[in-house]
């Protein structure tokens, strides 16, 4: 009132009264009067007492379930009621615990998704699922479309569905446990390539300084080879790793989800949401490194696997090197695959495989020239811990060879594959089968070290093409498909690597004196080479 007073004392001067709210004027000065309307709301406010209003977050967001029954600017809805379709904030929800009527009402969490509860067709509330169509269906639809078909409660068949979710769920666990094993594995195991690598490394370096003078190059090229064999199997471990945590992580967003669909109160919307189990495994990882081992040994296993394979092969080369060194009677040339390939001059004129093919032949073994610790087949031969065959005349006795049944004359090329170290050979029929005499010299029977026979044995560092006097060394990584070709007439035999693209290994030319045969040696027991069917 003082305030309303001052103004309107201002203002006598001017003649014009004015009102200090709505600014309309008034000649002359009026009366004030009391504002009934005003008057009953404060009367109300000080019986009730006064509110205060919702703090902006309990008003309604763009996310959030809306109370359907608020004017204005809405409430967050706190429920929503499954039999009313209805969402309700705190106070609007008030009459569902007052009214005796309402307290039976299924009330769940706050959902956008009430009107999918209602059926499309017949604008009924959804309380029955049907098995027989796998959906939710309204009672009319029971007695129309649905009519014969087995009807349960959604409770019923959640329940049942529930069992399941549960049981996969806990199939999802245990997987991603076994994932992070095999992730801890995989780690292990790049520890144990790079550990056994260096190991290696160190222990070819010890051989080949005592070998320097005779084959430094030959160093360098271990060291790369083992460190070329590091890197891959790295890479390949953490690539698998890299599978397996991605498995992992879809494996843990499904696990959410399932998560969040059984704690889903709302059982129509649990059915609407039902997730069909997929088909939800690990990759066997295919490294050749992953085995099935007590897990305390695994990791012992890999590191002695690694290096004595390793070693085995430097030590094959200190052999060989060894065996030249010792025996000066031999003709000895160190060759690179390259330069063989690349610098002699082709009579043949074959360098495609395709061409080769026109000329291929499928060879057969033939039991009774095999040595008698050799398994064979009609086209495969492996060495056996156990003697296979009695001792006769016409089988190797000193070296673990067979020859092939057919005769080669004209032109002709096969191929050989094998699982290990390997030598493949053409000799004479009447080759001998056995050392003789007091000395026992396997030179005899050998092939390539007599002048019945060529052949190309197949190491893990090199090639060495043997015949007679001569011994070639050839570098290049080891090809576990070697391809012969030979022209009989010209008196050309050429070996060949077979893996993706076919390289010219070695090619010698001769003069044949006798009808060939093919033949195949092994050297470690559990090895096994075969010939290939070519057509």
């Amino acid at each position: 009132m003082t305030c309303i007073k001052g103004h309107r004392d201002g203002e006598e001067q001017k003649g014009i009264h004015s009102c200090p709210q709505c600014r309309e004027t008034f000649i002359p000065r009026p009366v004030l009067k009391k504002n009934t309307m005003l008057a009953a709301l404060v009367e109300q406010l000080k019986k009730t007492g006064v509110q205060a209003a919702p703090a902006d977050h309990c008003y309604a967001g763009h996310e959030d379930v809306a109370c359907d029954f608020c004017t204005g600017r809405k409430l967050k809805a706190i429920k929503s009621c499954l039999v009313c379709l209805a969402s309700y904030c705190e106070k609007h929800l008030q009459a569902h615990y007052d009214e005796p009527q309402l307290r039976n009402h299924r009330l769940v969490e706050p959902s956008k998704n009430l009107q999918e509860n209602i059926c499309s067709k017949h604008d009924e509330v959804m309380k029955m699922f049907c098995r027989t169509d796998q959906k939710c269906i309204c009672y009319l639809c029971s007695v129309d479309e649905h009519k014969g078909h087995n009807t349960v409660s959604p409770e019923a068949e959640r329940m049942k569905r529930q069992k399941e979710l549960e049981e996969r769920r806990g199939n999802i666990q245990q997987k991603i446990q076994d994932g992070e094993k095999k992730i801890k594995e995989q780690k292990e195991k790049v520890e144990f390539i790079n550990r056994s690598a260096d190991k290696s490394v160190e222990a070819c370096e010890k051989i080949f300084i005592e070998l320097i003078c005779l084959i430094q190059k030959k160093s360098s090229d271990v060291k790369n080879y083992f460190r070329s064999k590091q890197e891959t199997e790295v890479r390949e471990a953490e690539n698998e790793q890299k599978k397996l945590e991605q498995q992992i992580a879809e494996l843990k967003r499904t696990d959410t989800e399932l998560e969040q669909l059984l704690d889903t109160k709302d059982d129509i919307q649990f059915l609407t949401n039902y997730i069909p189990e997929p088909r939800l495994f690990f990759k066997r990882p295919k490294h050749r490194f992953t085995m099935c081992l007590p897990r305390k040994r695994i990791s012992a296993f890999h590191e002695i696997w690694l290096l004595n394979v390793m070693k085995a092969a430097v030590s094959e080369a200190e052999s060989t090197v060894k065996e030249i060194v010792t025996n000066r009677w031999m003709d000895i040339s160190l060759t690179e695959i390259d330069s063989e390939a690349s610098s002699s001059t082709s009579t043949e004129g074959l360098m495609d495989r395709d061409d080769l093919l026109k000329f291929s032949l499928n060879l057969t073994l033939d039991s009774n020239t095999a040595n008698r610790y050799l398994s064979v087949t009609r086209t495969k031969a492996v060495i056996k811990e156990t003697e296979q065959f009695k001792d006769d005349s016409e089988r190797f006795g000193d070296c673990f060879q067979v020859l092939s049944k057919d005769s080669l004359s004209g032109y002709s090329y096969w191929e050989v594959e094998s699982s290990g170290r390997f030598t493949v050979a053409v000799a004479y029929k009447d080759i001998r089968r056995k050392s003789v005499g007091w000395d026992r010299q396997p030179n005899e029977c050998t092939f390539g070290l007599n002048e019945n026979s060529w052949a190309l044995q197949c190491c893990k560092l090199m090639y060495v093409f043997r015949h007679n006097k001569t011994l070639t060394l050839i570098s290049a990584p080891l090809s576990s498909k070697i391809g012969v070709y030979l022209d009989y007439g010209a008196g050309i035999l050429s070996f060949y690597s077979v893996s993706g693209t076919t390289t010219l290994i070695h090619r010698v030319q001769t003069r044949f004196t006798q009808p060939l045969l093919a033949g195949i040696r092994l050297y470690e027991t559990g090895d096994s080479a075969e010939f290939s069917q070519l057509s």
